[in-house]
């Protein structure tokens, strides 16, 4: 199915990202982590990219979006990032992708490594423009609501997003935020550009400061003077920061969707217990806005 028709029947999705296990850990760990999630229902289930193996066929990311779809009945969003890469391997996960029946990729330029130069790409669009003409996908790309650690200035920030939906992009998911003001704004910005594709709101419930000032450090998201104060008070009682963090974020889900937010994507840490607090606290809403009674 493609995500598309999800959009059709919804007004606002709820979708979560899972990431691969590290180098030398069990797959079984996210298996267990995407069995907690199916009990949530997710409109779809996001799998970013993972080390994999050398060959096509070891790819982590396809075998798990596979595993998503095929076991559990989520339609998967595998990602596909094309930087340190070379087009002749891109094409070929590409034609992985088709044999497992993924339908959804989310597209994505991915970290540059140093010293690495097999790369045929610079840019996200580049390969939203060559999935778009290996097949039959439905594609998704990335977004920066408070602007990417890269860009010069936010003009020309919003040209290359325009170029992804102008490639084929059909809809967007946010980078993480915790002021729900700025994504507004981009919002806005995007809008004025001619931009009008779905746009999903990224949020990482903050219950590990660590994790969150090392996220916010390569991301560029800002931290506001509120959840600073939260982090701060609570860093040394974990049970109460997975509290405060959950009903941060939650706040945060709550006004996006009295805003009018066309999906809310989960960035799960691979916690289910995350995702079930978060729909416990908002699954009534979601249905209310969805067209049915909780």
């Amino acid at each position: 199915m493609y995500l598309s028709e999800l959009f059709q029947k919804k007004k606002c999705l709820f979708s979560c990202e899972i990431f691969p296990p590290k180098k030398n850990s069990e797959i079984e760990t996210v298996y267990r982590t995407i069995s907690g999630l199916q009990q949530l229902h997710p409109d779809f289930i996001s799998v970013t990219c993972g080390a994999g193996g050398s060959a096509v066929e070891d790819n982590l990311t396809v075998r798990i979006a596979s595993h998503v779809k095929e076991k559990y009945g989520i339609e998967p969003l595998a990602h596909l990032t094309c930087v340190n890469t070379s087009r002749n391997n891109l094409e070929e996960t590409i034609v992985f992708l088709k044999k497992n029946r993924i339908e959804n990729v989310l597209a994505l330029r991915g970290d540059r490594v140093d010293g690495n130069t097999a790369t045929d790409f610079a840019y996200a669009a580049e390969l939203i423009s060559l999935i778009k003409r290996k097949g039959n996908f439905y594609i998704a790309a990335a977004c920066y609501p408070e602007g990417h650690p890269e860009s010069s200035n936010r003009t020309e920030e919003i040209r290359h997003l325009k170029e992804k939906v102008e490639a084929g992009a059909s809809h967007l998911i946010s980078q993480l935020f915790f002021n729900n003001e700025n994504f507004y704004a981009f919002i806005n910005e995007v809008h004025t550009a001619g931009v009008h594709v779905p746009i999903e709101a990224g949020i990482m419930p903050a219950v590990d400061k660590r994790l969150i000032e090392k996220i916010v450090s390569l991301c560029s998201a800002t931290l506001p003077p509120k959840l600073s104060r939260i982090l701060s008070r609570f860093e040394k009682h974990p049970s109460m920061l997975f509290e405060a963090g959950i009903d941060y974020a939650t706040e945060q889900i709550i006004d996006l969707i009295s805003s009018g937010v066309q999906g809310i994507h989960l960035y799960t840490m691979n916690n289910p217990v995350v995702a079930e607090k978060i729909i416990h606290n908002i699954g009534g809403l979601l249905m209310e806005v969805n067209g049915r009674r909780p």
